[in-house]
């Protein structure tokens, strides 16, 4: 993918569609990586219940 704009020339929906993607993913991959490192860390502890109480 070539891009033939200038250095001052606005981003196209292209590349801003782009750039939103390739951000979404990375926060994305660190996300999964910061719950594979906890879940590492807690491997011993019991999962919390995630069902709430019911008040009846």
């Amino acid at each position: 993918m070539t891009s033939t704009r200038k250095p001052g020339e606005p981003a196209t929906r292209e590349d801003r569609l782009s750039a939103a993607l390739r951000a979404n993913l990375a926060r994305r991959k660190a996300q999964a990586r910061a719950r594979a490192a906890q879940g590492e860390q807690q491997e011993g502890a019991p999962e919390p219940d995630s069902t709430p109480e019911s008040e009846e």
